[in-house]
C-alpha cells in the first residue's frame, strides 16, 4: 500500500475537520473528535497543526483560495458584468450543493465565532483571496460604465447578502425549489442593484 504524502494527510486532515466543524460546530468538535474520525492519535494531528484555531483559521485561507481561483477564471472571461454575475452565482449555488461544508463553514464557524480568528484573521485577511476577486469584478464592471461607482462594501453586502441568504434558507430546508431553480432570478436582482442607471 502507497504511502500517504504529508499534505495529502493534511488535506484528509482539513477535509474531515471542515465536514466535522460544518456539521457538529466549531466548539464542540475537538481535535480528538478529528483524530477519532481518522482513526489517528490526536498527537499525530498536532504534527499538521499547532492548534484548533491553527487548523480553523488554515481552513477558512483554503475555502477563500478555493472560492478565490473560481472567481478569477471567470474574471478573466471577456462577458459582461451581467453575465458574470450569473457565473458568479451559479458557481455559488453549485458549490453549496456539491460542497456544501465549504459555505457553511464560511457562514456558521467563521462569520458567527470572530473571536476564533482575531490573531492572524484580522479585517480580511483570511477572506482576502476571496475577497480581492470580487473586488476585481466590480472594478472592472465599474470601468466598462456597466455597473455604478458605489462603495466596495455596500456592493460586496448586497452581493454576499443575496448569495448567504439563499445558502442559509437551503440549508434550513426551506426553499421550495433547488437552489440552482433561483440562480436566474438572483443574478438578475442583484445586476439591476448594482447596474449603471445612466
Amino acid at each position: 500500500m502507497a504511502r500517504i504524502s504529508k499534505e495529502e494527510r493534511k488535506r484528509q486532515i482539513m477535509d474531515t475537520a471542515l465536514r466535522l466543524f460544518s456539521k457538529e460546530g466549531f466548539f464542540e468538535v475537538t481535535i480528538a473528535d478529528i483524530a477519532k474520525e481518522m482513526k489517528m492519535s490526536a498527537g499525530n494531528i498536532y504534527n499538521y497543526f499547532s492548534s484548533k484555531d491553527a487548523l480553523a483559521k488554515e481552513l477558512i485561507l483554503y475555502i477563500s483560495k478555493y472560492l478565490g481561483n473560481q472567481i478569477r477564471q471567470i474574471n478573466l472571461q471577456p462577458h459582461s458584468a451581467k453575465e458574470k454575475i450569473k457565473q458568479i452565482v451559479e458557481l455559488y449555488f453549485k458549490t453549496a450543493k456539491e460542497r456544501p461544508e465549504l459555505i457553511e463553514y464560511f457562514l456558521r464557524i467563521y462569520l458567527s465565532n470572530r473571536e476564533v480568528f482575531k490573531d492572524g484573521c484580522e479585517g480580511m485577511i483570511c477572506v482576502s483571496p476571496f475577497v480581492t476577486e470580487i473586488m476585481i469584478f466590480f472594478e472592472e464592471g465599474v470601468r466598462s460604465g456597466e455597473l455604478r461607482d458605489q462603495d466596495f462594501f455596500s456592493a460586496f453586502g448586497l452581493f454576499m447578502g443575496y448569495l448567504g441568504g439563499m445558502v442559509f434558507l437551503m440549508g434550513e430546508g426551506m426553499l421550495p425549489n433547488d437552489i440552482e431553480f433561483y440562480t436566474d432570478e438572483i443574478a438578475e436582482n442583484i445586476y439591476r442593484a448594482l447596474k449603471n442607471e445612466a
